[in-house]
């Protein structure tokens, strides 16, 4: 794109913006209420958002309780000093199956449909979580083989439910049902910490008398929200993104109208149609002009694509430059620590001199507490702050916190009962480790993923960029309890190095992103022309279905602005993309 498109391209493109947010109502939160589909919408993304957070956060408690170590053996030792090697498997296989479920998930919304890739993952995570449940009898193989099985279902249910999300919403609550699903994660790691702590007392919190409802409870609640999850969706409506794109128009056409309370020839739910109709027609160009053997949409061709296109963002410079800021900024989101904190909190606070486990558990309680509301000013003001200033100061505060413990740990390791404020000035440091990376770190770093690739390769940069999250989440998982037992106060002081460099990389390395358009990133990212062509493929997609010529009748401009503002348009739509993809 040249300069020719210019100040005309611009104000068309914002006419017909204020058109089309005239006939919309007012954005954010507000309009979520505005309709009960809408909001319903918004529940179900709740719901989704809630398990994955539930999840993340109940196995730490389960971990810390007597008769669940009792049932385990060696797989989770009562005594702190035997091998933790076991333990870190028993946690971190979970992570091993959603990278799984990850990388099968854009396969699966795909080919079946992201309604039903929803019902597919809430049956193989509960699946999972009954398989968990047997264990019982089972012992430590049905815990680790249900794990992964749930695993399996949470990185697919992270996947495809952003996704169906926001090509079923309106345009003007996509960005409040990310920071829903933000919110919902959080919300969900909260109520697992103090549903531990509650059951915790089942039986009583000693070895001798705790009862296995109080480790078997926990689990098997998840099959609730899991369950209103697969009835829910079985009335949703199909993704119109969905049905455009495998030729199901009028099928379309008809779910947009019910959705938006219009008729079908409403202009609103006609303006929708042409640009998802544009962006459908976008992806399946490009893919004929990249990869021209997989242009049939069969199974195996969908299968096939997510992995050659990601193979071919590593072979030029500048993809390769955003491979490498998706996957290093996922790299240091993970070795910051914040797993560790929220798989193994209950051991954490043990070893910082909080001796009973119910005190420790409730410490673990405030961890979710002050993380859900430290995601709050970060889902209202990232748009202003930017990228750049937020994570480098979160990561600062982060890698300073783990330092600080690191300090108190080295000279309090073996005397905490007489030292009981040092060892709640580290636990204060871990509480506010949690709200430096609420605010920045935790939406983030995802939305650095989402905002750097061309609209042409999106889905599967973000999907490089989740599967990166997810194998460092294993990792930390896995080596966590080992470096505990091992050394102590070297654990935070190896994060808090990583998490300095990780502020480095981000100030020194990481573009600012923000209210950047697709050109601006590639001449950053030194791929001239990519959004360029992507652009002008664009242009001429919205000639050929007549979205310009609709625009140009709505707003009765001149010839030459209405062919210019396809320009402004393209660059428009990637921004309300942006979060299309997010997990």
């Amino acid at each position: 794109m040249g300069g020719g498109g210019g100040s005309g391209a611009a104000g068309f493109y914002d006419a017909a913006l204020q058109r089309r947010e005239a006939m919309m109502g007012k954005s954010g939160p507000g309009a979520l209420v505005k309709n009960f589909r809408v909001f319903s919408i918004a529940c179900f993304a709740c719901i989704g958002g809630v398990l994955y957070g539930y999840n993340q956060g109940m196995f730490s408690g389960v971990l810390a309780m007597p008769a669940f170590q009792k049932h385990m053996g060696e797989y989770d030792p009562i005594d702190p000093n035997a091998s933790q090697t076991k333990k870190g498997w028993l946690t971190a296989i979970l992570e091993l199956g959603a990278w799984l479920g990850t990388l099968l998930s854009g396969f699966m919304a795909e080919v079946l449909s992201r309604k039903y890739g929803v019902l597919v993952a809430c049956l193989v995570f509960m699946l999972g979580v009954i398989i968990q449940a047997t264990s019982m009898s089972g012992g430590h193989e049905t815990i680790l083989a249900g794990r992964f099985i749930t695993g399996m279902g949470v990185g697919s249910l992270a996947m495809i439910i952003p996704i169906y999300n926001s090509e079923v919403a309106p345009p003007e609550v996509r960005g409040a049902l990310v920071a829903l699903q933000q919110l919902a994660i959080c919300f969900g790691i909260m109520v697992s910490f103090w549903i531990d702590y509650g059951t915790n007392y089942i039986g009583g919190t000693k070895l001798e008398t705790q009862s296995d409802a109080a480790w078997l409870v926990p689990i098997c609640l998840q099959l609730a929200p899991a369950l209103i999850l697969f009835f829910g969706m079985m009335f949703m409506p199909f993704s119109p993104r969905w049905l455009i794109h495998h030729g199901r128009e009028a099928e379309a056409r008809k779910v947009l109208s019910n959705l938006r309370g219009l008729s079908q020839d409403h202009e609103l739910v006609e303006l929708e149609f042409l640009e998802i109709k544009a962006q459908s027609l976008f992806e399946k160009r490009s893919i004929a002009e990249l990869f021209p053997e997989l242009r049939e949409q069969t199974a195996w061709n969908v299968f096939k694509l997510q992995f050659v296109a990601i193979k071919k963002l590593f072979q030029t410079k500048a993809m390769f430059r955003r491979v490498i800021v998706a996957t290093v900024t996922m790299f240091f989101q993970q070795w910051s620590g914040i797993n560790a904190v929220l798989y193994y909190a209950p051991q954490i606070f043990k070893q910082l001199g909080l001796g009973d486990n119910t005190t420790s558990l409730l410490a673990t309680g405030v961890v979710g507490i002050v993380m859900f509301i430290a995601t709050v000013p970060a889902v209202l003001w990232i748009d202003r702050v930017g990228r750049k200033p937020v994570l480098t100061i979160g990561a600062l505060g982060m890698a300073t916190c783990h330092i600080i413990i690191a300090v108190i740990v080295a000279k309090n390791i073996d005397q905490w009962e007489t030292h009981k404020a040092a060892g709640w000035a580290a636990v204060a440091m871990v509480w506010l480790f949690v709200i430096h990376f609420g605010y920045s770190w935790g939406p983030c770093a995802w939305i650095i993923v989402a905002e750097i690739w061309p609209l042409s390769t999106r889905p599967y940069g973000v999907a490089l960029g989740a599967s990166s999250n997810w194998m460092n989440n294993f990792i930390v998982g896995q080596v966590t309890p080992d470096m505990l037992s091992a050394i102590p106060y070297g654990t935070y002081i190896i994060f808090g190095v990583l998490t300095y460099l990780g502020a480095a990389f981000i100030w020194f390395i990481v573009p600012e992103t923000k209210r950047l358009t697709l050109e601006e990133m590639d001449i950053i990212f030194g791929s001239e022309g990519t959004a360029q062509a992507d652009n002008e493929r664009m242009e001429e997609i919205n000639a050929e279905i007549g979205l310009t010529s609709f625009l140009r009748g709505d707003i009765g401009t001149n010839h030459g602005a209405a062919t210019g503002s396809d320009t402004g348009y393209g660059a428009e739509k990637e921004k309300s993309e942006q979060y299309a993809h997010h997990v």
